[in-house]
């Protein structure tokens, strides 16, 4: 998953510097000689208060990294107060300009526009979702409709559309190359996309539904995170650790002492934890009690119920495509993608839907077997299908997974992730320990070429904490661009794995080592862009785009020349031996059915719920219609559920669909690599970077993808992928 940055990147809002006019310049007053005085006094008063924000103040760290030990929460709102008011000097200076619009004087200046609103909007953004505080969540609520206002101003100002306009009806006179053009034309969609064709009454309607939206996402995001900090279960002796292996009780026990009940055992809602505790307990009451807190995420009623929020987000959303001329959100959202239309989408997910059913009717046949075989004769329930699915994949495969976490050293799966972009990419990752970071377990990486060039950095956030928001994803500190002396990006991979007990190492699931490998991927996807202009960089591609890099880039950590080098035992320091990864490669299609159900039935909820004529009011009656509709198994949940789908009311609204639109593409991708003969072929991976991780947006993604491939994907490779067809 891509996190974007609290202010949309757009070329309105895209980054660079300029000084912004006293307040008497804006005014154009001129103070006499006491007001002049008191002037000077404030001033230079105001001098100090501005250096002593360091957000504000030249960052004069290596590679002008965020001074995170001197930052904040007190600093942020009026550093972002001031780069809104230097941003809006910019902006208002390129809309009003007397000169005929040009690409320099229009659309070169608006990418330089907003640097320091760039810079300190991202250090925001991140430290958000990544090491809140109360203090920050309220931060956040203030801000979240002050961004969305200031980018409607930009977005809306008809004086701005107008320059850009005319530069668009002038394209084909204005010699520009293939990436400028491309730049000029993703410009004016933006624009027109926000509104900016609308009459003065709707683009005021329009500004005040991003305002409102803006609130209630924020909210629903907090809330979510609320709901995972106030909930845990505390396992009190060996009873209530039944079937729990060893690594996994470690991690536990770590947890426990650092919320205060040493001695005992503690399993949360971060998903390593709970879907781990799933898997392995052997207390089917026990599971029963953290499934349900799972699912129930934003739907515990009191001030952290989402229900009526999503509501209200969906309604807004609706109007607002409304307004656009469209029928419904659905249809505005993938009228800028790949898939161009609902219809599109329908037809992918139905081909699959089908397929993944009767997988799982399959699947859950087996379960009832193994439920019988230990003598509990249980009725299958939602609670219950990790833990019966893993035995009998043990007695399929003579394989489980507290086999395979021993080999599965999070340490060593960094390093594979690392040799993989090494000998696909040429790139060298060099710890930074003296580096600035946010929080003890943050990990820096400088990152250079094959010619020693300076790449970038990489940060590596991976543990679990209650200041965290749930999942993976990355983002960055700063994107790639070459105006001026040009940008060097600082990503950062953001996971929530149990980390291991005091001086054991962290031991991974197969599910977190490729969650680490897919977030990689994105991170390669920022760190190897190289384009001229920001609004074009790295992962500001389509949404049914953005998931290739990372998708694709799944496939080396299952391959034998991966897994032999760096899944080594934790205890004997040993290789994971050769019918290990043969029983690892035959059970890769294991409960397929399950996996592709609880994904599917998300992104056809996510659909059906911004295609509908109507937004429903009541979002657990539409969820239950929805799943009935589909004809969704009762022993099998959503993989989110709407009152805590956090995808769909942030950048992947009528999106979620987009991990599968991609697999369609990473399936046949790699294929390229195994039709060369090695997985790490240099001329195929040489085109791999060339028109697919470093292109960023410059081209359109079909046209980028076929330059890589040469032709159009089919998705018979997903198929055969998830082991529905041979």
């Amino acid at each position: 998953m891509v996190q974007k940055p609290k202010l949309k990147r757009t070329a309105a809002a895209a980054k660079a510097r300029s000084a912004a006019r006293s307040r008497h310049q804006r005014s154009g007053t001129k103070p006499g000689p006491k007001a002049a005085a008191k002037t000077k006094s404030a001033a230079k008063s105001k001098s100090k208060t501005v250096v002593a924000n360091p957000l504000l103040a030249p960052w004069r760290t290596p590679f002008a990294i965020a001074p995170f030990d001197r930052i904040g929460t007190h600093h942020f709102e009026p550093a972002l107060s001031k780069a809104f008011a230097m941003h809006r000097a910019e902006i208002m200076a390129i809309a009003n300009s007397p000169a005929r619009p040009t690409f320099a004087n229009t659309i070169l200046a608006l990418e330089k526009a907003g640097s320091l609103l760039d810079r300190v909007a991202r250090v925001f953004s991140n430290l958000e979702s990544t090491d809140s505080t109360d203090q920050l969540a309220a931060v956040a609520r203030r801000m979240s409709p002050r961004f969305a206002a200031h980018e409607s101003a930009i977005l809306l100002n008809t004086s701005l559309f107008k320059r850009v306009d005319d530069l668009h009806a002038r394209r084909d006179t204005l010699k520009l190359d293939a990436e400028a053009r491309r730049l000029l034309e993703r410009t004016r969609l933006a624009f027109v996309r926000a509104g900016a064709k609308l009459k003065p009454a709707q683009r005021k309607r329009v500004a005040a539904i991003k305002e409102r939206l803006a609130t209630l996402v924020t909210q629903f995001m907090q809330n979510v995170l609320k709901d995972e900090q106030s909930w845990q279960l505390v396992l009190d002796g060996e009873n209530d650790l039944a079937g729990l292996p060893e690594a996994f009780r470690a991690a536990a026990a770590r947890v426990a002492t650092e919320r205060g009940h040493s001695g005992k055992h503690v399993i949360t809602l971060a998903r390593s934890s709970v879907e781990g505790f799933l898997t392995f307990s052997a207390r089917r009451d026990l599971r029963e009690q953290a499934f349900n807190a799972w699912i129930r995420r934003g739907a515990n009623s009191g001030v952290t119920d989402n229900r009526g929020i999503l509501s209200e987000i969906v309604s807004l959303r609706k109007e607002y495509a409304g307004l656009l001329g469209y029928e419904t959100f659905a249809e505005f959202a993938l009228s800028d993608t790949m898939a161009k239309s609902p219809a599109a989408v329908g037809e992918l997910l139905g081909n699959v839907w089908k397929h993944a059913l009767d997988k799982a009717a399959d699947e859950r046949a087996a379960l009832a077997a193994a439920a019988g075989k230990d003598g509990s004769n249980v009725e299958i329930a939602a609670a219950d299908w990790r833990y019966y699915a893993e035995k009998v994949r043990k007695e399929r495969f003579d394989l489980d997974e507290a086999e395979l976490r021993p080999y599965l050293q999070l340490d060593q799966m960094i390093a594979a992730a690392f040799d993989c972009a090494s000998r696909l990419f040429g790139l060298v990752f060099t710890p930074r320990d003296d580096l600035p970071r946010y929080h003890p377990d943050v990990r820096v990486w400088e990152v250079k070429n094959r010619a020693g060039d300076h790449v970038g950095l990489f940060l590596g956030d991976y543990f679990a904490r209650s200041s965290k928001r749930s999942g993976a994803w990355m983002s960055s500190f700063r994107g790639q661009h070459k105006m001026g002396r040009g940008s060097r990006p600082i990503i950062i991979n953001v996971m929530n794995f149990a980390k291991g007990g005091d001086g054991e190492p962290t031991l991974l699931s197969f599910d977190d080592a490729r969650t680490l490998f897919h977030e990689f991927g994105h991170g390669l996807h920022g760190l190897l862009s190289d384009v001229t202009y920001p609004t074009l960089w790295g992962t500001s591609v389509s949404r049914d785009f953005v998931e290739l890099p990372s998708q694709l880039y799944e496939h080396w950590l299952t391959r034998p020349e991966v897994l032999s080098r760096f899944a080594l035992h934790a205890r004997t320091g040993k290789p994971m031996p050769a019918g290990l990864i043969k029983k690892l490669k035959a059970a890769r299609n294991f409960n397929q059915g399950f996996a592709t159900v609880e994904f599917t039935a998300s992104a056809l909820a996510d659909m059906k719920l911004y295609a509908a004529a109507e937004p429903p009011a009541d979002v657990d009656r539409f969820e239950t219609e929805v799943l009935r509709e589909i004809g969704m198994p009762a022993e099998i949940v959503m993989r989110h559920r709407l009152p805590h789908f956090m995808h769909i009311v942030s950048g992947y609204a009528a999106g979620y669909y987009s991990y599968m639109w991609s697999e369609v593409m990473d399936a046949d991708a790699f294929a390229a690599f195994e039709e060369a003969g090695d997985i790490f072929d240099r001329k195929t991976a040489d085109r791999l970077k060339r028109y697919i991780y470093s292109a960023g947006n410059m081209r359109d993604p079909e046209e980028a993808y076929v330059k890589f491939r040469g032709r159009p994907p089919t998705v018979d490779g997903l198929l055969r992928n998830r082991g529905f067809v041979t």
